[in-house]
Protein backbone atom coordinates (compact mmCIF):
# COMPACT_ATOMS: atom_id res chain seq x y z
CA UNK A 1 0.00 0.00 0.00
CA UNK A 2 1.31 3.23 -0.99
CA UNK A 3 0.85 6.47 0.87
CA UNK A 4 -0.55 9.64 -0.48
CA UNK A 5 1.56 12.70 -0.55
CA UNK A 6 1.39 13.81 2.78
CA UNK A 7 2.09 17.76 3.49
CA UNK A 8 5.91 18.61 5.24
CA UNK A 9 4.24 18.79 8.51
CA UNK A 10 2.45 15.88 8.70
CA UNK A 11 4.92 14.06 7.16
CA UNK A 12 7.93 15.21 9.49
CA UNK A 13 5.58 14.04 12.34
CA UNK A 14 4.87 10.88 11.32
CA UNK A 15 8.99 10.02 10.26
CA UNK A 16 10.74 11.79 13.39
CA UNK A 17 9.96 10.97 16.90
CA UNK A 18 6.48 11.39 17.46
CA UNK A 19 5.55 13.68 20.51
CA UNK A 20 3.67 12.02 23.22
CA UNK A 21 1.04 13.87 22.52
CA UNK A 22 0.33 13.18 18.91
CA UNK A 23 -0.95 10.10 20.05
CA UNK A 24 -3.82 11.74 22.09
CA UNK A 25 -4.78 14.19 19.34
CA UNK A 26 -8.36 14.07 18.05
CA UNK A 27 -6.65 14.35 14.45
CA UNK A 28 -4.61 11.68 14.71
CA UNK A 29 -6.85 9.21 11.95
CA UNK A 30 -7.84 11.91 9.96
CA UNK A 31 -6.90 12.54 6.42
CA UNK A 32 -4.12 15.74 6.15
CA UNK A 33 -6.02 17.36 4.02
CA UNK A 34 -9.02 18.77 6.45
CA UNK A 35 -6.00 20.80 7.78
CA UNK A 36 -4.19 22.22 4.97
CA UNK A 37 -6.70 24.50 3.17
CA UNK A 38 -6.12 25.57 -0.32
CA UNK A 39 -7.74 28.72 -1.93
CA UNK A 40 -10.75 26.42 -3.00
CA UNK A 41 -11.58 25.42 0.75
CA UNK A 42 -14.68 26.44 1.78
CA UNK A 43 -15.10 28.27 5.29
CA UNK A 44 -17.07 25.05 6.36
CA UNK A 45 -14.59 22.73 5.86
CA UNK A 46 -11.95 25.37 7.53
CA UNK A 47 -14.71 25.53 10.59
CA UNK A 48 -14.92 21.79 10.43
CA UNK A 49 -10.89 21.86 11.04
CA UNK A 50 -11.01 24.13 13.85
CA UNK A 51 -13.98 22.06 15.22
CA UNK A 52 -11.74 19.30 15.63
CA UNK A 53 -9.01 21.14 17.26
CA UNK A 54 -11.58 22.50 19.47
CA UNK A 55 -12.62 19.37 20.98
CA UNK A 56 -9.14 17.54 21.11
CA UNK A 57 -7.35 17.25 24.11
CA UNK A 58 -4.30 18.22 23.07
CA UNK A 59 -4.85 21.31 20.67
CA UNK A 60 -2.66 23.40 23.43
CA UNK A 61 0.57 20.94 22.74
CA UNK A 62 -0.27 20.79 19.02
CA UNK A 63 -0.43 24.57 18.85
CA UNK A 64 2.91 24.74 20.63
CA UNK A 65 4.49 22.51 18.60
CA UNK A 66 3.81 24.53 15.63
CA UNK A 67 4.87 27.92 16.66
CA UNK A 68 8.11 26.09 18.11
CA UNK A 69 8.57 24.70 14.79
CA UNK A 70 7.56 27.78 12.94
CA UNK A 71 5.16 25.66 10.97
CA UNK A 72 4.03 27.72 7.99
CA UNK A 73 0.95 25.37 6.49
CA UNK A 74 -1.81 24.03 8.13
CA UNK A 75 -4.31 24.26 11.18
CA UNK A 76 -2.67 23.58 14.08
CA UNK A 77 -4.01 23.51 17.78
CA UNK A 78 -7.55 25.35 15.79
CA UNK A 79 -5.23 28.39 14.78
CA UNK A 80 -4.24 29.30 10.84
CA UNK A 81 -0.97 30.20 9.84
CA UNK A 82 -2.26 33.62 9.63
CA UNK A 83 -3.49 33.83 13.07
CA UNK A 84 -0.09 32.16 14.38
CA UNK A 85 2.15 34.54 12.73
CA UNK A 86 1.03 37.09 15.44
CA UNK A 87 2.09 34.70 17.62
CA UNK A 88 5.57 35.14 17.04
CA UNK A 89 7.94 37.63 18.94
CA UNK A 90 10.19 39.66 17.23
CA UNK A 91 14.11 37.99 17.03
CA UNK A 92 12.43 34.43 16.12
CA UNK A 93 11.34 33.47 19.51
CA UNK A 94 7.77 33.70 21.06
Amino acid sequence: MTRPNLPGPIEKLLHAATPEWFQRAACRDLGPELFYPTPRTKPSELRAAKQVCAECPVSEECLDYALDNREERGIWGGVSPESRKGRYWVGGTR
